[in-house]
């Protein structure tokens, strides 16, 4: 049971670096490889959860779902449009070349490519709790009241296109180191967010994120929230000085205020919405007198 994870982690690395190359070179084989772990992960939810309130119902598998098709669709039509085909547009026309990039072993690639995406998701996770507007967009995420393996994908679509953006797209990498590496982040982040009881080992969980850690960060009270940043790789936070010990099993914000989907989309509008709405009843209460 302990060793779930990193077999897991494992098995993606030795898929990808000697599964069958055709199937490797589709375009698509990344969205059907991340979709079956996160499946694979979501059905282990019933082998061992880890906590029975956090069981999954009709309601939060249906939100999740299309949080998850969201992802798959809007918010990455978004980022390679908006952020990977502009950069390596811009790579192209400065001639940036990163030939020792290629030369590299597969698995350091990979790791290259981890570190590279968590870096940057570290930074921006970071920006979100600490400066207003951005925290609006991320706090509908920090609205959840339980965890699931699908629940890493659920958050407002600026936070979630926010939340992709890397600079990748400037090396020169082979499309198979790149689709490993983001494997590998669905995997780590999908278990980081998943009801399971499948605590792996010390040394496992001293380099990714856990479960344990991410739910402390996702706890009720805010300043517990303003620690372990780290998406997958909680190593940064151990370096950056921002790592908390500890677990929590009651998650949520405003009380745990469950948002909606339409409530999620419209939270970073809210400041605006309540302006608007005074400004009719204070209109309303003049017109009456």
């Amino acid at each position: 049971m302990r060793y779930v994870q990193p077999v897991m982690v494992a098995a993606v690395v030795l898929f990808w670096a000697l599964g069958p190359k055709d199937w490797i070179a589709s375009p698509w084989s990344v969205v059907v490889a991340t979709l079956l772990t996160t499946a694979l992960i979501q059905a282990l939810e019933w082998v061992n959860e880890r906590h029975a309130s956090w069981r999954l119902t009709k309601r939060e598998f249906f939100t999740d779902v299309f949080y998850v098709v969201l992802s798959y669709t809007v918010i990455a039509w978004a980022t390679r449009t908006l952020a990977d085909d502009p950069l390596v547009a811009l790579k192209q026309s400065l001639g940036i070349a990163t030939p020792w990039a290629m030369q590299m072993p597969f698995v350091l690639q990979v790791a290259l490519v981890v570190v590279l995406i968590e870096f940057g998701q570290y930074w921006m996770h970071r920006l979100m709790h600490n400066q207003a507007f951005f925290w609006s967009t991320h706090a509908p995420h920090h609205h959840l009241t339980q965890l699931n393996a699908m629940k890493g994908a659920v958050g407002n679509p600026i936070e979630l296109f926010l939340i992709t953006l890397s600079v990748v797209a400037l090396l020169d990498l082979p499309q198979a180191a790149i689709f490993c590496g983001l494997n590998i982040l669905t995997v780590v982040s999908t278990f980081a967010h998943a009801n399971t009881r499948f605590d792996p080992p010390r040394w496992y969980g001293f380099v990714f994120t856990t479960i344990r850690n991410h739910s402390l960060h996702h706890s009720t009270s805010y300043e517990a929230t303003r620690c372990n940043f780290g998406n997958s790789l909680i190593l940064l936070d151990r370096i950056f000085g921002t790592y908390c010990e500890g677990e929590a099993e009651l998650v949520g914000q405003d009380e745990r205020r469950r948002l909606s989907v339409p409530e999620q989309f419209l939270f970073p509008a809210r400041p605006l919405i309540d302006r608007i709405k005074a400004r009719r009843e204070q209109s309303d209460v003049e017109a009456a007198v």
